[in-house]
């Protein structure tokens, strides 16, 4: 790319850079594909946004960490009635909408580091868990920080997780270089202990086409721990019956082939 191109751009404020090989894209997209894990999946959860489907394998956890707070709390209510107590944190609030007795809130953000407006889930851990040593669940919706939060976790308390319910965001980055590279870490963390059992794009976030690529803007993935079952066959049908749109009066947006079909051609559209 010449140079004075790329100078002229960033002089007005915009970044310009070579992107991403399709195939490498592709690769990266396929790693998050879907399997059995050899349990049926619940929703817990409301029936638009903030419901997700997790494996049936609640029993003997007693602690969900579940930092962002939106104006529904309904998958920590419903664990509630499970009898496991969730931990909330989001300095953007003053509180979660439904106060209940389960439900412990943080005005913090989940973070890097400690200081007065952020904390790490490693250090929330801490507070209020020092010698726990059972399973735990994590549902993390941070709008864009789960990168940073996720890479810079201790792999011992990652490992803790039994089921993490993740929301990605920005994943229309996946073809810059920078950011590819930090999303790729992150998958190639995570998918260390743990792998994808269910894979949901949010509707109310949109999608984009590149190189014959569907991209959803933000994705909800269910990752179940290897130390629980193995991964079995790559999972066909999406949705899942009990996927439901994220928002009413949006178009749906169903799964691409390529986040979910094994057999996904290099050249086929998606």
């Amino acid at each position: 790319m010449n140079i004075f191109v790329r100078n002229i751009a960033f002089a007005l404020g915009y970044i310009l850079t070579p992107q991403v090989q399709r195939r490498q894209v592709l690769q990266l997209i396929r790693s998050l594909r879907p399997q059995d894990c050899g349990k049926r999946l619940i929703r817990v959860g409301a029936r638009g946004d903030g419901g997700y489907l997790i494996p049936d394998d609640l029993g003997s956890i007693q602690y969900c960490f579940s930092p962002g707070v939106s104006t529904v709390v309904d998958f920590e209510i419903q664990l509630a009635a499970r009898n496991i107590q969730s931990f909330l944190a989001d300095y953007s609030v003053d509180g979660p909408p439904t106060p209940l007795p389960q439900l412990v809130f943080d005005k913090k953000f989940i973070g890097t580091s400690d200081n007065d407006t952020c904390m790490t889930l490693a250090s929330w851990k801490q507070r209020y868990l020092p010698q726990y040593r059972g399973d735990l669940l994590l549902q993390m919706d941070i709008e864009g920080a789960e990168y940073a939060v996720i890479l810079s976790t201790p792999e011992e308390l990652l490992r803790s997780f039994r089921i993490i319910v993740l929301e990605l965001h920005h994943l229309e980055r996946l073809f810059e270089p920078f950011a590819h590279a930090i999303m790729k870490a992150c998958f190639e963390k995570l998918l260390t202990f743990f792998f994808v059992v269910h894979s949901h794009p949010n509707n109310c976030a949109g999608r984009v086409r590149r190189s014959g690529l569907e991209i959803p803007r933000a994705l909800e993935l269910t990752l179940y721990n290897r130390n629980r079952a193995a991964p079995g066959a790559y999972l066909q049908q999406f949705p899942h019956p009990l996927d439901a749109d994220n928002c009413d009066g949006v178009r749906p947006l169903p799964l691409p082939a390529a986040w979910y079909r094994p057999g996904f051609a290099p050249g086929e559209r998606a």
